[in-house]
């Protein structure tokens, strides 16, 4: 609103001149508390794009409380009034907007900041957070556990797919990906791993604090900053990839077969994908079976428990296909999921075990009724079905239908071009078949709405 003027002996008579005489004063703009998710539709924030995070984390494993600063950079994609970070559960005891005490108010999992002065479309600016409290996970639609899980000696941290605002305030949705650095003190003895390289680790007064560096670019989901005791074994691959794994002693016979062949694996889907897409990689097995799941944290994997070979092979064909080359909706999560899956199968058909088309034969001979053909994996409909069995092996039988469709030459083209081309940004479902079509010179419409958008058992191709 305009400031009041004082009355002159101009009589201002219509709107335009009173704009005029005053100066219109620019509309104002707030960011959209959500980034248009139809799954999740708070996820993510309007008006901004977050280039780093800062996270700055001192969790007491006795107490379970988490202290932290977050530090995020941003840019203004509109002038803004005022804008949200999705952030939950913890108290906000400070928040500055560049240098200046900015104002804030709490809106279920939103986090609603007003600067003292608008920020210009374009603008390149600073939010600084502290906080505290005892960070708890969220229960997904599914029922799953997210978030900040904490464990007998610290905490599981998996993100997919809202639990990042459980311990930072971030812009939690794929399309925002930035890079991030991790300084984590925990009590000395504990091990906090995060994302990408390590840069240091330090140990005083009963304390060791890890510095973790995450250059190239990243969605929240993917985030972690598990801490536990951990037996830590670290090398760099011929080929420049720095490992880090981190493993609970009470998982570490079970792990050792399977951890020793990430190297292999990761040479292997370099090979069939196109180079690894990160300088960092590695695993993280915690001794947490209540979780029941593993996730593909971006450089690290972490899973609850010691993984089988098909589960390596599975979260770190993720490093190419939903990390490097992320969502734009969840609806689309069947380009992560049905991907690696269908990666399992490949490496078993290359290494002495079933060949894909048998692994399909025996997902197609299951009954209609079956769970198998409960919802097409293109269209979940809901955040509660995006970890269905059809996004995974109806997603994977859409690969292979694609394969037999336009032979194996094509076929592994497309999945280069796809991992290239898309590398550290973000693609559709639209994308990747037009991708097809264009690689293979087929028309591919009738496959892909077969199987990726119709109700029901598709008829066999």
């Amino acid at each position: 609103m305009p400031k009041a003027v004082r009355r002159t002996f101009v009589l201002v008579t219509t709107p335009v001149a009173l704009a005029a005489l005053l100066g219109a004063a620019a509309p104002a703009s707030t960011g959209s508390p959500g980034a248009g998710d139809p799954y999740f539709p708070l996820a993510g924030n309007g008006g901004y794009h977050v280039g780093h995070y800062d996270l700055t984390l001192r969790y007491d494993t006795g107490s379970g409380r988490l202290d932290g600063k977050a530090v995020l950079t941003a840019r203004a994609t509109e002038r803004l009034t005022r804008f949200d970070l999705d952030f939950t559960g913890l108290t906000v005891t400070g928040l500055t907007v560049g240098k200046a005490k900015a104002g804030f108010r709490r809106s279920g999992q939103e986090l609603v900041v007003t600067p003292q002065r608008a920020l210009r479309k374009g603008e390149r600016f600073t939010v600084t957070v502290t906080y505290q409290g005892k960070p708890a996970p969220v229960t997904d639609p599914d029922g799953s556990l997210d978030g900040w899980i904490p464990t007998d000696d610290g905490a599981f941290v998996a993100g997919e797919p809202q639990g990042a605002m459980t311990w930072f305030p971030a812009n939690n949705h794929p399309t925002d990906k930035s890079s991030y650095d991790f300084t984590i003190t925990v009590p000395q003895g504990r091990t906090a791993v995060a994302n990408g390289v390590l840069l240091s680790r330090r140990t005083a007064h009963g304390r060791t604090t890890f510095r973790w560096h995450q250059s190239e670019p990243m969605a929240a989901y993917l985030a972690t900053a598990t801490v536990g005791k951990f037996k830590v074994e670290q090398f760099t691959t011929g080929n420049g990839i720095r490992v880090y794994n981190a493993v609970d002693a009470r998982e570490a016979a079970a792990s050792a077969p399977v951890l020793k062949k990430l190297p292999s694996v990761l040479e292997w889907e370099s090979k069939l994908f196109g180079p690894y897409p990160f300088r960092a990689a590695g695993s993280i097995v915690d001794h947490a079976h209540n979780v029941g799941y593993a996730l593909e944290t971006q450089s690290r994997p972490v899973y609850d428990r010691a993984p089988d070979l098909s589960t390596l092979v599975h979260e770190n064909a993720h490093q190419w296909f939903g990390d490097s080359v992320s969502l734009t909706s969840w609806k689309d999560i069947w380009l992560n999921e049905g991907f690696a899956t269908y990666t399992e199968w490949l490496y078993a058909e290359q290494h002495g075990g079933d060949s894909a088309q048998k692994t399909f034969d025996a997902l197609y001979a299951k009954p209609a009724s079956d769970g198998l053909w409960e919802f097409p994996p293109g269209n979940p409909g809901s955040g509660a079905n995006i970890f269905g069995t059809p996004v995974y092996a109806r997603g994977a039988m859409t690969l292979h239908a694609l394969r037999t469709a336009v032979g194996d030459r094509a076929f592994f083209l497309i999945l280069r071009a796809w991992a290239s081309g898309h590398r550290y940004g973000h693609g559709t479902t639209a994308q990747f078949e037009h991708l097809a079509q264009r690689v293979s010179g087929k028309d591919l419409d009738g496959l892909f709405r077969t199987w990726l958008d119709t109700p029901g058992k598709p008829n066999r191709p």
